[in-house]
């Protein structure tokens, strides 16, 4: 038994049963079918998460700078998409229908994610002759042998430069020491596989963009204007995502290392169909919420026997063609972000300085694009943790809880080579616990210390509420990016702690996510509630397609900067596990610092311009915000006031 499931299961019982009462007694329940369905949707997206970027590096064998360059143009076209889903579901479609048909095409895309395809093979050359480079096992289990005369032989760097093949015979036909240029190194793909997976990574994009814009907005449809529930139904909203985000890290990434990357992916999909289920069985308890705004418009020919509605779904078809296209250039991903940037910027000043009337109203849009400018750093740092931060903890970390065997609520504990040593037997999967965990597993530490930490921090921020404590949105933005920053800095103070094999100790990294949750948690009180309040009424839709927009500017910079932390690899196993640790310290070391640096900017400018809100941020009207965290470009705090009475404000 994994140890993080036994955790997890204590954990989820301890947090998770006050949650469902809340649920069952004081909500409506509607909430309780969206609830689930939004679990279950983040648990198919970070289920793919989880593994994803080890499918790229050790299935498909993309070098690291690719790899995390793939990873940077899906994860800012799923935040991009959504802008386009929002408008088609205001306009036409209505929320329950965008979500329902966005729920098809993920359970689609999840499930084509499961059909792996052949894996692509590496052949290492030398004077004419090629040697299969053979690999087994996922992620930190990985093992990549070269094979000769039939026999497999480990490798690693030569001191020299070039390939040092260890234990080789005198008698084999190549050295044991290949100096470089002497060799090459081929890749064979299978074309059906890669595009398979590209078809299913466009599918799921364009998934998300139908359902993630428009769930949120059935919530607050559920409660009436100024019902003081409201609040508590979006934090409890909000714990299901978190929910559906551990247990997919803990489960998908437990299956995709042990038993294959299909079974990891299609437990993702799975998921999500559930959600699917949940949320059109659950239709009745919406009490008619999220209909189209006109249905007779909506069912009405207008193409021979097609209706509107219809052509919006057929219209996807050709969509998934051109994501298909844009998700395999990072490039174009880039230039379009960039082209985005300089509009929203030039919209934006526009707005301050013609269409603003008052004093107050250019300063509280001035402070939303100091808060959206300061996101998109934040989320840059943080949204390491797929890819960066992922390899690093399959390469560079001993990811055993324990260092010799022990006991846990009264059954053995350890890993297998400690357990077989204590003498206990590990031929059954039950009757101990395995204190090793898998590295996608280390995704599921952000999602479990918010549950545990979200209602203590909820606590304080009413606490500093009532007493006129409660900081200011730039002050709570930069105490946010200083931890971000020292999470870190805290791996490059600890990279003196490695062990011979280059791992640092897994409390380093746990203590990393335990900065990063915790400055997620400084800023998720503010965020998207922060952009709605101080945006112009008139520009407030705008104003949170540009938020949206900085997430996804923060994916794609993040990618771009986890490629920068990657080493050369042979089979998707690092070839030089000591430059590994060396590269990944020298990109966190620049991460710290700019977190560090840009937390400091904010804290002094919070000095200057906590004025500039005028009495609507947290802290500063009539009551604090509430906290719902969530995992994602959503994670901040939902306002009272919910997305569409914003749209239609």
């Amino acid at each position: 038994m994994n140890i993080v499931i036994v955790l997890g299961v204590l954990i989820t019982l301890l947090t998770g049963v006050p949650v469902l009462l809340q649920l069952m007694r004081n909500h409506p329940r509607g909430l309780i079918v969206l609830f689930f369905a939004e679990m279950w949707e983040r648990f198919s997206y970070y289920g793919m998460r989880a593994i994803l970027i080890f499918y790229l590096t050790q299935h498909l064998l993309f070098d690291d700078d690719v790899a995390n360059a793939q990873y940077g143009s899906y994860t800012s076209l799923v935040y991009l998409l959504p802008l386009i889903g929002g408008i088609l579901a205001d306009r036409y479609l209505g929320t329950r229908k965008a979500v329902a048909f966005g729920a098809l095409l993920l359970v689609a895309g999840h499930l084509a994610m499961a059909v792996e395809g052949e894996p692509t093979r590496e052949t290492l050359t030398y004077a004419g002759q090629a040697y299969e480079v053979a690999a087994e096992g996922r992620m930190d289990g990985r093992q990549v042998r070269l094979m000769v005369e039939g026999q497999p032989y480990a490798f690693g760097p030569a001191p020299g430069g070039g390939l040092a093949i260890i234990d080789l015979p005198a008698t084999a036909p190549l050295p044991q020491v290949l100096p470089p240029g002497s060799y090459e190194m081929a890749q064979t793909a299978d074309p059906v596989g890669v595009n398979i997976f590209y078809l299913a990574v466009s599918l799921i994009i364009l998934g998300v963009g139908f359902l993630k814009p428009n769930i949120s907005t059935i919530v607050g449809q559920l409660y009436p204007q100024g019902d003081p529930r409201r609040d508590s139904g979006f934090t409890l909203y909000y714990y299901g995502i978190n929910l559906g985000a551990f247990w997919a890290s803990v489960l998908c990434g437990l299956l995709g290392q042990h038993f294959g990357w299909g079974y990891g992916f299609g437990l993702a999909g799975i998921g999500m169909a559930l959600g699917w289920v949940v949320f059109m069985l659950g239709k009745p308890l919406l009490e008619g919420h999220g209909e189209p705004p006109e249905p007779e418009k909506l069912k009405a020919p207008i193409f021979g026997p097609l209706n509107r509605e219809w052509l919006i779904y057929l219209a996807t078809i050709p969509c998934i063609g051109v994501v298909w296209w844009l998700v395999q250039r990072n490039a174009v991903v880039g230039w379009v972000l960039s082209v985005a940037i300089i509009a929203s910027l030039v919209i934006i000043a526009y707005v301050i300085l013609r269409i603003c009337q008052t004093r107050e109203e250019r300063q509280r849009m001035m402070l939303a694009t100091v808060l959206i400018f300061g996101a998109v750093v934040f989320w840059t740092l943080f949204e390491q943790a797929g890819t960066s931060l992922n390899l690093f903890a399959a390469r560079n970390v001993d990811l055993a809880i324990t260092s010799q065997a022990t006991t846990f609520l009264g059954m053995p504990m350890g890993t297998p080579e400690q357990l077989a040593a204590a003498g206990v037997d590990t031929g059954s999967w039950w009757g101990w616990i395995n204190s090793g965990i898998a590295a996608a597993q280390v995704q599921s530490f952000n999602a479990g210390f918010i549950l545990i930490f979200a209602p203590i921090f909820a606590a304080l921020w009413a606490f500093l509420g009532r007493r006129g404590m409660d900081p200011d949105p730039t002050m709570k933005f930069g105490l946010g990016l200083l931890q971000a920053g020292l999470g870190f800095m805290v791996v490059v103070w600890s990279a003196g702690l490695a062990d011979a094999s280059f791992r640092v100790p897994l409390m380093v990294l746990g203590l990393l996510y335990l900065l990063h949750t915790t400055g997620e948690l400084f800023l998720s009180p503010v965020g998207l509630s922060e952009i709605t309040k101080l945006s112009l009424a008139s520009v407030v839709s705008f104003m949170m397609a540009v938020w949206f927009l900085s997430s996804a500017i923060a994916q794609y910079v993040g990618g771009w900067i986890a490629g920068l932390a990657g080493t050369e690899t042979v089979g998707g196993q690092v070839l030089d596990p000591a430059l590994a640790l060396q590269s990944s310290v020298e990109v966190f070391r620049m991460l710290g610092y700019w977190g560090l640096g840009a937390g400091v900017v904010f804290i002094v400018l919070s000095f200057f311009i906590k004025g500039w809100a005028h009495g609507v941020s947290a802290g500063h009207g009539p009551s604090p915000e509430p906290i719902a965290p969530t995992l994602d470009g959503e994670r901040q705090a939902v306002n009272p006031q919910t997305l569409r009475d914003d749209r239609n404000s």
